[in-house]
C-alpha cells in the first residue's frame, strides 16, 4: 500500500478511517483528543505547541487534536513529557490510576518546596 501521489488524506485501509465501530485506535484517539483540548483548548496556539514538542507536522497535530487519529509511541512519550492531561489519559487508559497518584503527590511535594523556599527568602530579607 502507498500513499496517493496527490490529495490531502490518509488511505482509508489497515484501520486508517473505515467504519471504526471495533477499533480501539478510535477510542485511544478520541480520549487522546479530549486531552489536548483540555490542556490547549482548540487554539492554534496549542497546535504550534504540541507540534513543537513532538516535532510532528501541524496537519498531522490537527488530526490528534480532532481525534481522528492518535499519536504513535514516540509522539505519545512527548506528549506525556510535557502535558499532565495527556499523561493522566495515559495512565487511566492503561488502568494504572495508582501512578497518577504518585505524580500529583510528586508534584504537591515541588510546590510546597518552592513555597518554603521562598519563604525563607521573605524572612531572610526581613531580619
Amino acid at each position: 500500500m502507498s500513499f496517493p501521489k496527490k490529495g490531502k488524506f490518509f488511505p482509508k485501509q489497515n484501520g486508517y478511517g473505515g467504519n471504526g465501530g471495533s477499533d480501539p485506535e478510535i477510542g485511544f484517539a478520541a480520549e487522546i483528543a479530549a486531552a489536548l483540548r483540555r490542556s490547549h483548548g482548540d487554539s492554534r496556539a496549542g497546535v504550534k505547541i504540541v507540534a513543537s514538542w513532538t516535532g510532528a507536522n501541524e496537519k498531522t497535530v490537527k488530526n490528534w487534536f480532532a481525534g481522528r487519529y492518535g499519536p504513535s509511541g514516540a509522539h505519545l512519550v512527548s506528549l506525556a513529557r510535557h502535558s499532565d492531561e495527556v499523561l493522566e489519559t495515559f495512565l487511566a487508559a492503561a488502568g494504572r490510576h495508582d501512578l497518577m497518584v504518585a505524580v500529583k503527590l510528586a508534584a504537591a511535594e515541588d510546590a510546597i518546596e518552592e513555597l518554603l523556599v521562598a519563604v525563607r527568602v521573605l524572612s531572610s530579607r526581613e531580619q
